[in-house]
């Protein structure tokens, strides 16, 4: 294990894996400035994109403290420089640990474990890249031609383009909920109570006006969700 670490650990890597990390920086940062310019294109104020920034940042600050907490037991298998590199592009904790296990046990062995040398390292690795190379081939050939459909859409019905964006996100977002509070009864508990406290404060928010409860209600349930499932474990 030694070895792999010391391979996993090496200049090489970390010069490959700060490039590709400062590829993602650089776009959120030309991303961000030409948002901000365009805003008053679309009747934006400067206000409201300071809160959707706002609203930005701290939505990111739940789901990186579960990414934080993947890459701490990454770090201790594939070093630093892979895991800073793949949790900085692709962010998904979950699928990169089970990449990670699946290429291993391709090659015979268990992850971090007995017989777990710089060759199964190399394999865990590319199963990593390549079973991430699907989302961003999505992006690159579809982004475009998805684009063209709803301008086309749009032009016929305004309304339509607005529904099925919608749609598609309570969809998405309704399928993981799910998927966690079927897993258990823990897990059904955080589900209800991060959805009850996000309900709550949306409601609060439009009620008396409080604006800034809207920014913080994701940052909130998550916290509390967090926190309800601890209690839960413990009763």
């Amino acid at each position: 294990m030694d070895q792999v670490l010391q391979a996993a650990n090496s200049l090489p890597l970390w010069i490959i894996a700060i490039v590709v990390v400062t590829i993602p920086i650089l776009q959120a940062v030309i991303f961000s400035r030409f948002a901000a310019k365009t805003a008053p294109a679309v009747g934006m104020t400067r206000s409201e994109v300071k809160s959707a920034f706002r609203t930005g940042l701290i939505s990111s600050i739940g789901p990186s403290l579960g990414i934080l907490i993947i890459a701490v037991s990454l770090l201790t298998i594939l070093g630093g420089p892979i895991t800073l590199m793949r949790i900085g592009i692709m962010g998904s904790a979950a699928y990169e640990l089970t990449a990670a296990n699946i290429g291993a046990k391709a090659f015979g062995v268990t992850l971090g474990g007995e017989g777990f040398d710089v060759t199964g390292f190399t394999v865990a690795v590319w199963t990593m890249c390549i079973g991430g190379l699907g989302w961003l081939l999505v992006a690159a050939l579809f982004t475009k031609p998805l684009g063209k459909v709803q301008k086309k859409v749009t032009k016929r019905n305004t309304k339509i383009a607005t529904i099925v964006s919608s749609a598609a996100l309570v969809g998405a977002f309704g399928f993981f909920a799910a998927e966690h509070a079927v897993a258990g009864t823990v897990s059904l508990f955080v589900t209800a109570a991060s959805a009850l406290t996000m309900i709550i404060m949306m409601i609060a928010a439009k009620k008396f006006q409080m604006n800034w409860m809207r920014e913080w209600s994701l940052g909130a349930a998550l916290v509390i969700g967090m926190s309800a499932g601890y209690i839960a474990t413990i009763i």
